[in-house]
């Protein structure tokens, strides 16, 4: 495991009392149910404030929606130096909240979750809709964020180290295999080895607009992908940036702002098209769905509120090949659960790069 921790697996709240979030998504897929769940952890303001509290967003099968949200901050705990963090909603323990062994989360936690590199648990309830979910499954990491054998990398290389990029953005696991179970409104989802991933944002600054394409269930293809772009703060300065990233037999193909050109031509809904290129490689990406998709709620100066949208059914062709002249096909791949979104404001029109 400590081959595959990513800079910034832990807690980034520095204990001080500016807007802050920092919030964990992870995924399973389920290819012979042709499903996905996907898991948004998020705290904000911990230090107490007009937005302070934390929530936990699911989006599960036929991409439908359940949230919960959790007021009480001290009842978040989470670790500075390691991949593990949790939320304590009902419970009969009147302890600080700290990490519990499987059998007694389930016990004294009625509602809330916590989860590590390995594990993700909880169980939360929608008392106006009467839907709910419990989940308990183990994850076995694969790819973390780059080579195998060599270290992880930060996802936005190393200025993300320091706080000049907000919000920041590490893929945790490009890839794993989970194993365990997902109850959704008394429906009981069995899998063993099914895909896996997980990532994380943090920061007290929230991007104006963004995009999002993310993929490690391909038809035939061990593959993992994610692809995105935003525009976010520099200091004083608005930037737009963008990137596509993908892990397939052992190596770490990126298409970032520092080594290659990467372009986008994103809908306000319904397709996504990106292309990048470096010395050694091209890659181009189309992402196009016909359904309408989930809206979803993420932090922003506001607080958490309804700003992004989602499916994770989305149809998706990959095209890697080696850099001309030799132009050499190294992989095509589809799949038709891919993860897309778009969020944000300013989405009356496509977005191009320049």
């Amino acid at each position: 495991m400590a081959n595959l921790q990513t800079p910034h697996s832990g807690y980034h709240w520095d204990g001080s009392s500016r807007r802050f979030f920092e919030g964990w998504y992870y995924r399973v897929t389920l290819p012979d149910r042709g499903q996905t769940f996907a898991f948004m952890y998020s705290i904000e303001d911990p230090s107490g404030g007009t937005y302070s509290g934390g929530a936990a967003q699911i989006l599960g099968p036929d991409d439908q929606y359940l949230c919960r949200t959790f007021p009480d901050v001290n009842q978040f705990w989470a670790s500075r130096d390691l991949l593990e963090f949790g939320h304590w909603g009902k419970t009969d323990l009147h302890t600080q909240p700290i990490w519990l062994i499987p059998a007694e989360f389930d016990h004294y936690v009625q509602e809330g979750y916590q989860a590590n590199a390995t594990w993700n648990q909880g169980a939360i309830h929608d008392p106006g809709s009467d839907r709910s979910c419990r989940w308990q499954y183990s994850i076995e990491p694969v790819y973390g964020w780059g080579n195998t054998g060599q270290q992880q990398q930060s996802t936005a290389g190393w200025l993300s180290f320091l706080p000049i990029f907000e919000p920041g953005w590490q893929i945790l696991m490009a890839h794993g295999l989970a194993t365990g179970w997902i109850e959704w409104n008394g429906d009981r989802y069995n899998f063993t080895n099914a895909p896996a991933y997980s990532e994380k944002n943090w920061g007290g600054a929230f991007p104006q607009k963004w995009f999002w394409l993310n993929c490690n269930s391909f038809d035939g293809e061990r593959v993992a992908l994610t692809a995105g772009g935003g525009r976010r703060g520099v200091l004083w300065w608005m930037e737009s940036v963008a990137m596509i990233c993908l892990h397939y037999q052992g190596k770490f193909y990126e298409f970032v702002p520092w080594n290659s050109e990467v372009h986008w031509d994103i809908q306000p809904w319904g397709r996504w098209q990106m292309q990048a290129k470096n010395g050694e490689f091209e890659i181009s990406l189309t992402g196009t769905t016909d359904l309408p998709g989930t809206p979803l709620r993420a932090p922003t100066e506001n607080g958490l509120i309804f700003c992004c949208r989602d499916t994770m059914q989305g149809q998706l062709n990959l095209e890697l090949r080696r850099a001309q002249p030799s132009g050499q096909l190294i992989l095509e791949a589809t799949s038709s659960l891919c993860g897309l979104e778009v969020g944000g404001d300013f989405w009356d029109a496509p977005w191009r790069s320049g």
